[in-house]
């Protein structure tokens, strides 16, 4: 029975929804995190693990989620997350995902490993873009891509720099997931169970990393395999704070850093003169036995001191873990996973869908806590129980 986005209540549904359309090697690519994965579940057990203490006897008839993001106005404190290869699950999901971004009124991140290039996404889906870079070695063909988004009017570059090295997946590893891909005898049989995901792949082909063409120019037509296994080999490991401010200096737009856990760091981003930072430890994905998102969140927050926005990345999957992260000092969080998931089960609706659940849930948390706009929700709002 093909899936119906409306059928879904919550994240996790989508996110079951995904499991069973797609082959367990390509789900767990998403879902998965690095080695014991320690700290993907610890992005979503700082959340649990924070309580409300809601007030009462206030109008909250009327609830105001918009909030002022990097200078303009969002429908709603969140914006999407840079997510590479979505294609491998949803052919066109990078398009999606945007288009449901614009529809909703939030910005929208492209990341520099996605399925969609630069020009696709501002052609397909006008909205506040944001464009995400790795730092490759090759400085060349890294400013062209910085050039491309300003040309096509992405109003800010996010710099990711928690990845000098890839982590070590196991997931990826028990399931033999590799790449380029390579057929054996167990994930044969798990793509022969998912026969609906296969012929998708037959009829459309492997998806392209399209931003990455001429990463390597031995490949004349990159899939999105042949890419990724050369990305890995050109990041550059030497990237440091001098070269951070060359780009600084370079980029005449809103300059966002993601990937920062230490204080002392966000504050040093704040006196380079960035415009933002997202507290981020890549989903648990790279380093795993960080700390969770949302437990580095204050400490950051307390470094800045109010000199720019501050944003939450990893573990959002409800809209009271919005409001926690709202709580404790974000001026908005990113959503990855939970949009991704919406897009493999549904396509653009499922994108909607998976939005649409964390801005009802949002809404009826805000009411249900008393806060009848986002600038309300502070601290105070917040009980930790006594470990």
């Amino acid at each position: 029975m093909p899936f119906s986005a409306a059928s879904a209540y919550a994240i996790e549904d989508l996110r079951l929804a995904a499991q069973r359309h797609l082959p367990r090697a390509i789900f767990d690519f998403f879902d998965g995190g690095a080695e014991d994965e320690l700290t993907l579940r610890d992005n979503r057990a700082a959340f649990a693990r924070l309580r409300l203490l809601p007030r009462v006897l206030r109008d909250v008839s009327a609830i105001h989620t918009g909030i002022d993001l990097l200078g303009q106005p969002a429908a709603l404190p969140m914006a999407i997350a840079p997510t590479g290869a979505v294609g491998y699950g949803q052919p066109g999901g990078d398009i999606a995902i945007a288009r449901a971004a614009a529809a909703a009124g939030i910005p929208y991140t492209l990341s520099s490993s996605a399925t969609a290039s630069i020009e696709q996404i501002a052609d397909a889906a006008p909205g506040r873009l944001w464009f995400q870079s790795y730092i490759f070695k090759n400085k060349t063909f890294q400013a062209g891509l910085i050039e491309r988004a300003r040309v096509a009017g992405y109003e800010a570059l996010m710099i990711t720099v928690d990845l000098p090295v890839g982590g070590k997946r196991e997931r990826d590893q028990r399931n033999d997931f590799s790449v380029p891909f390579k057929l054996t005898a167990k994930n044969t049989l798990d793509f022969a169970l998912h026969p609906a995901w296969v012929l998708n792949v037959l009829r459309r082909g492997l998806p392209v990393m399209e931003n990455l063409r001429g990463l390597e120019q031995a490949n004349k037509q990159p899939s999105a395999s042949a890419i990724a296994t050369s990305v890995g080999k050109n990041y550059d490991t030497a990237f440091d704070w001098e070269a951070l401010q060359k780009l600084r200096d370079q980029w005449p737009r809103k300059l966002i850093v993601k990937g920062v856990l230490h204080p002392a760091d966000a504050q040093r981003l704040a006196d380079m003169g960035c415009d933002a930072v997202v507290v981020s430890n890549h989903g648990g994905r790279q380093l795993d036995g960080t700390v969770a998102t949302l437990d580095a969140l204050p400490g950051i927050v307390q470094a800045i001191g109010g000199r720019m926005p501050v944003l939450l990345d990893g573990g959002i999957r409800r809209g009271s873990d919005i409001v926690k992260a709202l709580a404790c000092g974000a001026q908005g969080v990113l959503l990855g996973r939970a949009t991704l998931f919406g897009a493999v089960a549904g396509g653009q609706a499922g994108a909607e869908r998976a939005i649409a659940i964390l801005k009802d849930e949002l809404t009826r948390t805000m009411q249900l806590c008393g806060m009848r706009t986002i600038q309300e929700i502070e601290a105070e709002l917040l009980f930790e129980p006594k470990r």
